[in-house]
């Protein structure tokens, strides 16, 4: 597990649940755009993440022994836009093993569980799943 993610779990965890969803809305204000390259496959459906009930494109990269996460995100999804902004800080520019370490359980470390409906969290458990996977194959553009 990588040493950022390890200080974001510590983060949520020493706060009451009403910070924890303020912490998730400034992480979604700052979930990074869609680089220009991906957008034509996004609108093409490539990558759809269809576990999520949010229209959820992903793409996960290793570069020199780094992974890079790229994500679009619909704009109603203010939730799923910050947890996608949390994954994007705490393994982008990691190794994949440290990816490929990191817990299932992310939205229980983070003490999200209760504030994020279950539908919300099978997409999500499955999205650090595909990138958990995508991390494992160092060839990978999932």
């Amino acid at each position: 597990m990588s040493q950022k993610l390890d200080e974001i779990i510590a983060m949520f965890q020493s706060v009451d649940s009403q910070m924890r969803m303020e912490m998730m809305l400034d992480y979604a204000k700052r979930l990074p755009p869609l680089p220009n390259k991906y957008q034509p496959l996004r609108d093409a459906g490539l990558n759809h993440v269809p576990e999520c009930q949010t229209p959820v494109f992903l793409w996960v990269e290793v570069d020199n022994g780094a992974v890079q996460i790229h994500v679009d995100v619909a704009e109603e999804a203010p939730t799923v836009k910050g947890f996608l902004s949390i994954l994007i800080e705490a393994f982008g520019g990691a190794s994949p093993d440290e990816v490929a370490g990191a817990p299932l359980d992310l939205l229980e470390q983070l003490e999200l569980s209760d504030l994020i409906r279950m539908t919300r969290a099978v997409g999500l458990s499955a999205i650090v799943a595909r990138i958990k996977g995508a991390a494992r194959d160092t060839s990978c553009v999932v």
